[in-house]
């Protein structure tokens, strides 16, 4: 892939220009740790959409659970959040 062929390069680099051979690797080393920082930030983002996407999805269906109980019938209680009737079977109410 890209990183192995990147980092051989470095390396490859580092070995023809010995006197730079330190700082080629400190560079290596920091696109390294900002590879792994937005790894960490990206997979911290996926979480947060996708907690809020369950919270939202918990939300609805607490809203469903309580028109159900209301009395409000399950085709009006579907067009109303979008939900489907499998997702009303779920409820308990």
């Amino acid at each position: 892939g890209e990183t192995s062929d990147a980092e051989a390069f470095v390396r490859e680099l580092a070995q023809r220009v010995p006197q730079h051979g330190d700082a080629l690797m400190t560079i290596a080393q920091q696109l390294e740790q900002k590879g792994i920082e937005k790894g960490i930030q990206l997979g911290e983002q996926r979480g947060i959409e996708k907690g809020r996407s369950e919270g939202e999805r918990e939300a609805t269906l607490k809203i469903a659970r309580t028109m159900l109980q209301n009395g409000i019938d399950r085709n009006t209680v579907m067009k109303m959040t979008g939900l489907t009737e499998d997702d009303l079977a779920q409820i308990r109410h």
